[in-house]
């Protein structure tokens, strides 16, 4: 049989994706059981596949691995056979839902859900949804939890299982945060349902079960210091060899760069990496490449983004504007090495999606020269930074200035979107 067009696809019956828990039939309401009851072809993990019982007509096909990639084969059965797709809990909250509304569109699809394990969870606790922060490491690395772990707050963790609340705790106890309370939560909304609780420096080994969401209440020890969610981390925050956009510099290189949810940032002569980790901190949406030539600053950009919340960094090796060609598209350009390189800041502004932000730092005499030049011919804003700290002088207390930095910082007219 040929495959089917977009066409044949879109006028095909939807797919209904029925959310359900650990109780299986019995918690399904009588919309989720007439779809399942009316059903051809019924597709879910061989977990959920189990939990409906032995009368259905259904034929039933387990998710084969990896599941992406044979999912248009499997949906193309809806122009034959009545299809429903069982999903855990609410198919929308980080679930087979949003996949599918994303392949086939929201009108191709027919959403039944049941309560999510965030609601499952906060009913539990006793915590108003609205005061948790929540994300899922199913799949995902541990490390994106650092920027969310601020004295007070209250978390939800989406784990693939009981084990990986083991890594959790390590990592809180890493940061200083070993008094944090945790809560496991197994098996929500089930005959098996069971809570484990703990401190995060006392959080016991062997935990192995499916199912489980990890609660935690941020609680640092004594004396630490938590990182700021602001832009101007700490300069002792990052692992560097003296390649680093200081505090009070980067708080300003940040404000100027604007970042906004969902944007991209090529942090051009990278560093550190701290202007790339910082863009990223400033929402989980952000999306940064560093730009670098040298392997060993990439190390140490890599470690960087990992201690500090943002493992999705990507790295490019080489030097700009070579190592430019090829990178998606950004809407905001930092350039904080290589800023008299010939050619570097024209393929920037060139790359920049219209509306995007450039904004560049130059500290020598040279690179100073071309700011000034890029800023007499687009315009922009060209600033000086000082920046001048208190340190001993003999046993008095004096002002220690550091190397004042020029800003060319420029918007891309919107009137060049093609």
């Amino acid at each position: 049989m040929p495959d089917p067009s977009a066409d044949d696809l879109a006028a095909a019956e939807p797919v209904v994706v029925v959310g359900i828990g650990p109780d299986g039939w019995d918690g399904l309401n009588p919309a989720a059981r007439a779809a399942l009851t009316g059903a051809e072809l019924v597709l879910g993990s061989e977990r959920q596949l189990a939990l409906l019982p032995a009368g259905l007509a259904a034929e039933r096909t387990a998710w084969p691995s990896p599941m992406l990639s044979a999912l248009p084969d499997l949906l193309a059965e809806r122009q034959r056979r009545r299809l429903v797709v069982l999903a855990s809990g609410d198919p929308m909250f980080y679930g087979i839902g949003g996949t599918l509304v994303r392949l086939l569109g929201a009108g191709s699809v027919r959403v039944i859900g049941q309560p999510s394990s965030l609601s499952l969870a906060a009913a539990r606790l006793g915590w108003p949804v609205e005061q948790i922060e929540v994300l899922s490491v199913l799949g995902r690395p541990v490390a994106a939890l650092h920027p969310l772990l601020q004295p007070g707050r209250r978390l939800l963790v989406l784990l693939g299982s009981a084990a990986d609340a083991g890594e959790v705790a390590a990592l809180l106890c890493r940061r200083g945060m070993g008094p944090s309370e945790l809560t496991l939560l197994c098996q929500l909304g089930g005959p098996a349902e069971r809570l484990v609780r703990g401190r995060a420096e006392d959080w016991p080994a062997g935990l192995d079960e499916a199912l489980a969401v990890l609660a935690v209440e941020v609680r640092p020890a004594p004396g630490t210091v938590p990182l700021p969610a602001s832009p101007g981390l700490p300069d002792a925050a990052f692992d560097t060899d003296g390649q680093l956009t200081k505090a009070e510099v980067r708080a300003v290189t940040l404000a100027a760069l604007a970042p906004v949810p969902g944007q991209l940032l090529w942090d051009v002569g990278a560093g550190s990496g701290s202007i790339g980790i910082e863009w990223m901190r400033s929402h989980p949406s952000c999306r940064a490449v560093a730009i670098e030539a040298r392997a060993d600053r990439r190390d140490r950009i890599a470690a960087n983004a990992q201690a500090l919340g943002v493992p999705g960094l990507r790295l490019v090796a080489g030097q700009a504007p070579r190592a430019l060609a090829g990178l998606p598209t950004p809407e905001a350009v930092f350039v904080g090495g290589g800023v008299s390189t010939p050619g570097v800041l024209a393929a920037c502004e060139s790359a920049l999606a219209p509306g995007g932000r450039l904004v560049a730092n130059g500290v020598t005499l040279e690179s100073e020269t071309v700011l000034a030049d890029w800023h007499r011919r687009l315009g922009g804003r060209l600033v000086r930074i000082a920046v001048q700290r208190a340190e001993p002088v003999g046993g008095f207390t004096g002002w220690r200035p550091a190397m004042p930095v020029t800003q060319w910082s420029y918007t891309k007219p919107e009137a060049e979107r093609s």
